[in-house]
């Protein structure tokens, strides 16, 4: 059967070699997350000048620090010298400068090449034209975004645009105060799934009712098979008896100030393509970060976000960050069920989407469109 002979009802899913193939997989490193607006690292998590965190965004290592001026930059972690890794840590703190192990090339926190062995003989050698290659780098919701490409597109119209295309408005998201939210709990899961099954899965609530028992007791509508974001600017209800997003339903924490009567007992979920989810309840931010590394895996790193004297006071917060951790060990464990598929040759065309998947087709089509671009 082809996508032409398929009922009305149903609409074709992208091959099985698109969640295997490294040929793709290549493909997509180039023209998704070397050329889009990429969500790198937490800003706060680089507090002072001279602490960095270095981030894997397609085949590049990227290095994002914070200068002397309290800015952060993005370079590639790539000497300039003879292409050595400048930094082999995954984050960390230098006092003044990065220096590469190899031959002590030297470079500023604002990546100008600041000393080398000899560089007092070579006159002609430009410091700022031999400095760090440095990326383009926004900060937004509290994280920094970064993009490889040489003319990036434009934030707001992909970035800040897919936010206000799910929520309905651009200025709805501010009553959550991402910026101003302290971190509650990391989880970084490692799974053996391609990035794509992750964001399907995602965008999706057909599954809900068969691997969620936890989270349709919070939000019952979820047992119905549509998910949140099927709907422009709709907030899943919770339920009748159900005090806060928590394990139990039991009551949560202090109310984020700026959430609304209307948002209030909500939950909405956002997709940003590439590879970012931000869940918004009332009392918390959860804020997932896809790191794709191979056509089977993909880091994902998961924040719990919560008001400053929250996290300050110590109070308990497993109730809280128990629900959706759950929620996500059950979500990666149906993505890596689904790739263990994808080279079947029952798969070799692809499955089918179900009418509340009808969405995911065109997530399909946003990846064959930038693939052809």
């Amino acid at each position: 059967m082809t996508a032409i002979d398929l009922p009305p009802s149903l609409l074709a899913t992208l091959p099985g070699s698109a969640y295997t193939d490294p040929a793709v997989f290549a493909l997509e490193q180039a023209k998704i997350f070397e050329a889009d607006w990429f969500c790198a690292v937490r800003s706060a998590d680089l507090a002072g000048p001279g602490a960095f965190e270095t981030v894997q965004v397609g085949k590049e290592s990227v290095l994002v620090s914070r200068g002397r001026d309290g800015k952060l930059n993005a370079f590639l972690n790539v000497c300039r010298h003879r292409g050595a890794r400048l930094c082999t840590s995954e984050r960390g703190t230098v006092k003044r400068a990065f220096q590469c192990p190899y031959h002590a090339w030297t470079y500023g926190l604002d990546g100008k090449l600041v000393a080398a062995p000899n560089l007092t003989g070579m006159p002609d050698v430009d410091r700022t034209e031999f400095g760090l290659t440095k990326l383009h780098l926004r900060e937004w919701l509290g994280y920094a975004w970064v993009c490889l490409a040489d003319e990036p597109p434009s934030f707001e119209e992909t970035v800040v645009g897919a936010v206000t295309e799910r929520l309905g408005g651009p200025t709805e998201i501010d009553a959550y105060g991402l910026d101003g939210l302290a971190l509650g709990k990391r989880i970084e899961y490692d799974v053996k799934a391609n990035w794509k099954q992750i964001i399907e899965n995602f965008m999706e609530c057909y599954h809900c009712a068969t691997i969620h028992p936890e989270l349709t007791e919070v939000l019952p509508e979820f047992a119905d098979g549509y998910a949140a974001q099927y709907y422009v600017g709709h907030g899943a209800q919770f339920g009748g008896e159900v005090k806060g997003f928590t394990i139990d339903g039991s009551e949560g924490v202090d109310r984020l100030p700026g959430v609304s009567e209307a948002q209030d007992r909500k939950y909405y979920a956002i997709t940003v393509k590439p590879g970012v989810f931000v869940n918004l309840v009332p009392d918390h931010v959860i804020f997932h970060r896809m790191f794709p590394l191979a056509p089977d895996r993909t880091l994902v790193r998961c924040d719990w976000l919560y008001l400053p004297e929250v996290v300050e006071s110590g109070r308990d917060l497993t109730r809280s960050v128990e629900l959706f951790h759950r929620v996500n060990l059950q979500d990666f464990e149906a993505c890596e069920r689904c790739q263990l598929a994808m080279d079947s040759r029952s798969y070799v065309n692809g499955g089918v989407l179900v009418p509340s998947e009808h969405h995911i087709g065109a997530f399909h089509d946003w990846v064959r469109a930038r693939l052809n671009s």
